[in-house]
C-alpha cells in the first residue's frame, strides 16, 4: 500500500492504516467489482469481433458529445450550430490543447471542479494518489509539446482504464508468469517514475494502490542514482515492475552484468517508444514477458502491445483518427501528421476529438496475433540515453526523463532541449514559453541541472546555454527534449547483450 502522506523524491513507502479514511474498504470493494463487470463486458464485445465493438464506440460518441453538450460551456457553444444527432465524428470541430486549458472552467461538467480549486490541489505533494473533491483523480501532463495540461478523471474513467489493463493482462501470456511470481515473490509491484509531482503514472499508481489495500506496492524515483535504485530494487525484490522503456533497458544491463538480481514475473512498459530489438533484449534477460502499453494523460489506455509487434487500439471505449496537417483521414499504411483522440470514458473533462500531436501508421487489415482491435505504431519522441564520463574516469548513464524532469520541475519551462556535446559537456536549449525572464529561467534550469549531476557522481559535467531554440525531429516533426550529438569522442551507447541474462530458478 502506498502512503500520500510521505511522498519522498526517493522512495514512496508503504501506507500507514491510521490514514485510511472508515469509507475506503467500501471504495475499494466497490472499485474492484466495477472493473471486474466492466472487463467481463469487454471481453464478451470484443470475443463477438468488428461489428460489436465499432457499434459500442458508436453509441458512446454520441453519448458522449451530447453529455459534452448539455453539460460543459465550452462544448455548448463549440457544437452550437451542430445537428442534435451526430451522425459521423467528422461533423464535430477538432480541439486542442491550448484551447481548452485556456476554458479550464467552461470546458469541466462539474461546476464545482474549477482551475483554481485545482491549482491549489496540485500544490500539495504530498497529495498525489488522493481524490480531489472526494471523487476525482487530477493529474498533469508533462509538456513536452509546450503546453502542459491538468487533466480530471472521473470514477467511470478509472474503472474503465482498471478494466483495459485487466483485459490486456488476460489476453497476453502474462497471467501465469504472474500467478507464478506473486506465489514466489509476494506478490509485490513496483512503479519506477517520476514520484515527486501529480503526473499521471505516480498518481494512478497511487491510487490503484489505495483501492487495492491487499496488494504490497512500491514507487521508486526515477530520479535516484543507479546504483542507489539497484539496491532498493534488489531488497524489495518485485514480482511485477512497471517503468519507462528507456528504463528497463538500462535496469536489463544491471541485471545481465550481476548487480541487479531481481526475477519479476512480468513488465510493463509505458510512457516512451519500445523499439521491438529492446524489448526482445529486456525479454531474454529477465526472462520474463513485457506488456507494452501506449496511453497519454488525456486518456490512460490508448492501445496495447501484441506479439506482433503492432499495438490494439482499445476501440471500444477510444476513437482515434490519423490525419494529415488539415484533419483528413489519412490511409491505412501511411505516416499521418496527428491524431485525433476522443475519450469515451470520462466524462468530467471531455476529449472529443482532440488533437494529440503523435503521428501514427494503421495497420491496413487485420494483425496475425488475431485480435479484432485495430492495429497501429506510433513515431513518438524517442529521448536519447545520456552517457557522461566521470572524473575518475568512468561512464555514468542517465535516463532522458530524469534529466527532462529536473528542467521542467526547477525552472517551470516545458519547451526546451538538452544536447550532450562531449563526454563531460551538456547544452540547453530554451524554447519561446520562457522569453518572459529567459535569464532566470536558465540560471534556475542550469542550477538544477548541475545540483542533479553532483547527485550522480559527475560534479565535473559542465552545463552551457545554447542560445539556438530547440530543433525538432526532422523526421517526425516531434521534439526531442534529451539529445545526444553525433560525435566519436562521446561514449558509445552499451545495450544489454543477448545471452547475458543473470538467472537463477524460480
Amino acid at each position: 500500500m502506498w502512503s500520500t502522506a510521505r511522498l519522498s523524491e526517493e522512495i514512496v513507502g508503504t501506507q500507514e492504516q491510521g490514514t485510511r479514511t472508515p469509507w475506503e474498504p467500501l471504495r475499494s470493494s466497490f472499485a474492484h467489482w466495477n472493473c471486474v463487470s466492466r472487463a467481463s463486458a469487454m471481453w464478451w464485445t470484443r470475443n463477438e469481433g468488428v461489428a460489436a465493438i465499432d457499434n459500442a464506440r458508436a453509441t458512446r460518441f454520441r453519448a458522449m458529445v451530447e453529455y459534452a453538450r448539455d453539460h460543459s460551456r465550452f462544448y455548448a457553444e463549440a457544437y452550437r450550430n451542430l445537428p442534435r444527432q451526430i451522425s459521423v465524428p467528422q461533423e464535430v470541430p477538432v480541439v486542442g490543447k491550448r484551447t481548452l486549458m485556456a476554458h479550464f472552467d467552461d470546458w469541466v461538467t462539474d461546476e464545482a471542479v474549477t482551475q483554481a480549486g485545482v491549482d491549489a490541489f496540485m500544490r500539495d505533494k504530498h497529495a498525489v494518489g488522493d481524490r480531489y473533491l472526494d471523487r476525482y483523480i487530477i493529474w498533469k501532463s508533462s509538456g513536452t509539446t509546450g503546453e502542459p495540461g491538468v487533466y480530471v478523471q472521473d470514477a467511470e474513467a478509472l474503472s474503465t482504464y482498471d478494466a483495459l489493463i485487466a483485459v490486456q493482462l488476460g489476453a497476453a501470456t502474462l497471467p501465469s508468469h504472474y500467478a507464478w511470481g506473486a506465489m514466489a515473490n509476494g506478490g509485490r509491484a513496483a512503479l519506477i517514475a517520476a514520484t515527486d509531482d501529480h503526473y499521471a503514472s505516480i498518481a494512478s499508481w497511487q491510487r490503484a494502490a489505495q483501492d487495492s489495500p491487499w496488494m504490497e506496492s512500491r514507487g521508486f524515483s526515477v530520479m535516484q542514482a543507479l546504483e542507489r535504485l539497484v539496491g532498493d530494487l534488489n531488497a524489495y525484490q518485485p514480482a511485477f515492475l512497471a517503468s519507462y522503456p528507456t528504463t528497463l533497458a538500462l535496469l536489463a544491463t544491471e541485471q545481465a552484468a550481476g548487480r541487479l538480481m531481481i526475477h519479476p514475473a512480468a513488465l510493463w512498459s509505458g510512457g516512451e517508444y519500445l523499439a521491438d530489438a529492446t524489448r526482445a533484449e529486456i525479454e531474454n534477460i529477465f526472462a520474463c514477458p513485457v506488456s507494452n502499453e501506449y496511453g497519454a494523460s488525456e486518456c490512460m489506455s490508448i492501445a496495447s502491445g501484441c506479439r506482433e509487434g503492432w499495438l490494439h487500439v482499445n476501440a471500444d471505449w477510444v476513437l482515434l483518427e490519423p490525419v494529415d496537417r488539415d484533419y483528413r483521414p489519412t490511409p491505412p499504411g501511411q505516416l499521418s501528421h496527428t491524431v485525433l483522440l476522443t475519450n469515451l470514458a470520462n466524462r468530467v473533462q471531455p476529449i472529443i476529438r482532440y488533437d494529440l500531436g503523435d503521428s501514427v501508421v494503421a495497420k491496413p487489415g487485420r494483425c496475425a496475433c488475431g485480435s479484432p482491435l485495430p492495429a497501429l505504431r506510433v513515431v513518438g519522441r524517442c529521448d536519447d540515453m545520456v552517457a557522461l564520463r566521470a572524473e575518475n574516469g568512468s561512464i555514468v548513464r542517465l535516463l532522458p526523463i530524469a534529466l527532462s524532469t529536473v528542467v521542467e520541475e526547477a525552472a517551470k519551462v516545458h519547451r526546451f532541449q538538452i544536447v550532450q556535446r562531449a563526454p563531460d559537456r551538456l547544452a540547453l536549449r530554451l524554447g519561446d514559453d520562457c522569453a518572459h525572464d529567459r535569464r532566470g529561467a536558465w540560471r534556475t534550469a542550469a542550477a538544477a541541472l548541475k545540483g542533479y549531476l553532483a547527485s550522480q557522481s559527475l560534479p565535473n559535467v559542465r552545463v552551457a546555454l545554447d542560445k539556438r531554440p530547440p530543433v525538432s525531429d526532422a523526421r517526425s516533426g516531434k521534439l526531442r527534449q534529451v539529445v545526444v550529438d553525433d560525435d566519436p569522442r562521446l561514449p558509445p551507447p552499451r545495450a544489454p547483450r543477448r545471452g547475458d541474462a543473470h538467472r537463477t530458478s524460480r
